[in-house]
């Protein structure tokens, strides 16, 4: 259900040498990711969240998701989000501080209702 994934601490990542270089002790907690089915996927899959709070920022101690294409970039057409780097698809999330089963089964469950 998700067909590709960011972030800077996985050794395949394209900013991994430099996650390495400058945070030596690991990276943050914002990973971004493609939902398959493009960008009416990734909005099913935000309003599905229920534990998640939809915010424009990645600076809270809640777990906080975005769909930029939608949100901050939504001005863009197609053709600049992609100059941008920001797929329709892309959800950025921010982990909190919430237990991780908690987080986890949030996921689950948004992902669940996209079949």
């Amino acid at each position: 259900r998700i067909s590709w994934v960011r972030y800077p601490g996985l050794p395949g990542d394209d900013q991994y040498p430099l996650a390495q270089k400058y945070m030596p002790g690991g990276t943050s907690g914002v990973v971004s990711f493609g939902v398959k089915g493009g960008r009416d996927a990734a909005c099913r899959f935000m309003n599905a969240l229920k534990l998640a709070a939809i915010a424009t920022h990645v600076a809270d101690l809640r777990t906080c998701v975005l769909h930029p294409a939608s949100t901050t970039h939504r001005q863009l057409n197609e053709q600049q989000l992609k100059e941008c780097g920001v797929e329709p698809n892309m959800i950025r999330m921010s982990v909190g501080i919430e237990d991780v089963e908690d987080i986890i089964a949030d996921l689950k469950q948004a992902f669940e209702k996209l079949s």
